[in-house]
């Protein structure tokens, strides 16, 4: 089975054709860079890791795109308004910069902690003005586009292919506009490419139309045309993103004459007790504070349970239930790494390959991660029914190490151990197998009293002991 996305553009599943044979070029839409990252901005990060992860096992070379907006995102999306950065300067009274960089940094952080890898490109909004002001220049050009005392709006009207990719028609249009009617603009529909800078706003640059700052919408146009061409595979974000800002840079591009994305990918949002989360109402939970009670890796696991498409509405309790099932599958995979000295990521074996086929199956139709957990779930219940034999093939083990290497590491960025304790577990195996031989030295002594003190105290800490034919094994609980 070839790897088949769904596509906003055409609301169906298609067949992944990429631009380039062997080649893949994605861009996703960053944060706005003006406060700490809650969950809501932990899903977009974690699916297209995984999505580039996917591609990579399947032989792919891919370049991820992932900006930053840093100057032009207005307060509830609209063309009016404060500068979302600017509010957040004037409120802890730092330079605008100073904000961008300190919240780039937070949101940086709880990525590595969540095992996202940082993407090939990370361009920022206001790196980029220059590449935003030719492209205004064109749409201008190409009549568009127009100029108005000192802001540029795109013409909507001139423009048929406006809505196709949300499904609005002109009246759904006027009647989703944030704002009224500005007197410049001919249009209500119409979107700002650059606005003029009033009196005393800080971020500005110089352009063919007087002082001013970019729109948001011209931003991703500009730097994902930049970095992956005129023509490129994936364009991603949340279903939020549809309408107004995707809808406009499809526009923008189109109206360009850039051919733009082939494959629109929109995950669905994370909820809070049924609502959405919203920093403008308070009513969201941050990855600090998250990452403080929880394993990071349990976070990404959370989400990954839930299909990208699904709404995911977040409970301690759906947390808690995702960290105990993590912790199965991460025993499983530790106890193979244990038993295995040389791993051989290219080992296969018979009882094995079906569940190999089962995750590339689920990750193939639209990146169901669910369905590929659930394949790893039935290969930890046949892998550990064959570790409690004896006399285990040693192409068995290198197998189910490798298929845990690959899929479960490898393609999901589960890893082996909690996060929190990367950087101590190999330090506290050592300690566990120490004590291990020293129990077993007692046992050898018929000094059982020891023997068992030694389990028991373990077991207080959260490492069960099991003791088999072959040997003591532990786990932790």
């Amino acid at each position: 089975m070839s790897l088949q996305l769904y596509n906003t553009l055409s609301r169906s599943k298609e067949k992944f054709v990429p631009v380039s044979e062997g080649h893949v070029g994605i861009y996703y839409c960053g944060p706005t860079v003006y406060s700490d990252p809650h969950l809501g901005h932990a899903r977009a990060p974690v699916l297209f890791d995984v999505l580039r992860r996917w591609l990579r096992h399947r032989g792919y070379r891919v370049r991820l795109v992932s900006n930053i907006t840093d100057v032009g995102h207005l307060v509830d999306d609209a063309d009016e308004g404060e500068d979302k950065l600017l509010k957040r300067a004037a409120l802890e009274r730092l330079e605008p910069m100073e904000v961008a960089d300190k919240y780039f940094w937070s949101y940086q952080d709880a990525l590595s902690l969540l095992n996202v890898e940082r993407p090939d490109i990370t361009p920022r909004a206001t790196g980029h003005i220059t590449e935003q002001i030719e492209l205004i220049q064109e749409l201008i050009r190409r009549g568009v586009a127009y100029e108005a005392d000192g802001s540029v709006y795109f013409s909507v009207d001139s423009w048929d292919g406006y809505g196709r990719l949300s499904g609005r028609t002109a009246e759904d249009q006027e009647a989703g506009a944030r704002v009224a009617v500005r007197s410049e603009k001919r249009d209500p529909r119409d979107f700002a490419l650059w606005k003029k800078a009033e009196d005393g706003h800080i971020m500005q640059w110089p352009s063919p139309w007087g002082r001013g700052y970019p729109g948001w919408h011209i931003e991703c146009t500009a730097m994902s045309v930049k970095y992956l061409g005129a023509e490129f595979d994936i364009h991603g974000g949340g279903l939020d993103l549809v309408f107004p800002h995707h809808e406009a840079e499809l526009a923008q591009a189109n109206g360009a004459g850039l051919p733009f994305a082939r494959y629109w990918m929109h995950f669905n949002m994370i909820t809070l007790e049924g609502e959405k989360m919203s920093k403008s109402r308070d009513h969201f939970v941050t990855l600090e504070e998250l990452f403080s009670r929880f394993d990071p890796g349990a976070v990404r696991f959370y989400l990954l349970r839930a299909h990208y498409r699904s709404v995911v509405d977040f409970t301690e309790e759906g947390l808690e239930t995702a960290l105990q099932a993590l912790r199965r599958l991460r025993e499983t995979y530790r106890d193979l790494n244990r038993r295995v000295s040389e791993p051989d990521s290219g080992a296969r074996h018979p009882a094995l390959d079906v569940y190999r086929d089962q995750f590339t199956a689920a990750m193939d139709d639209d990146l169901n991660t669910p369905q590929a957990i659930a394949a790893l779930f039935e290969a930890v219940r046949d892998i550990n029914r064959t570790l409690a034999g004896t006399d285990i093939p040693v192409d068995y083990l290198k197998a189910a190490q490798a298929l845990f290497a690959d899929l479960f590491d490898g393609v999901l960025g589960l890893h082996g151990e909690p996060a929190a304790d990367s950087g101590d577990s190999d330090q506290l195996a050592g300690v566990i197998e120490l004590l291990l031989e020293l129990r077993q030295r007692a046992r050898l002594n018929r000094d059982f009293e020891a023997s068992d003190r030694i389990r028991d105290r373990l077991a207080e800490l959260g490492v069960v002991i099991e003791d088999t034919a072959e040997g003591s094994r532990w786990k932790l609980q």
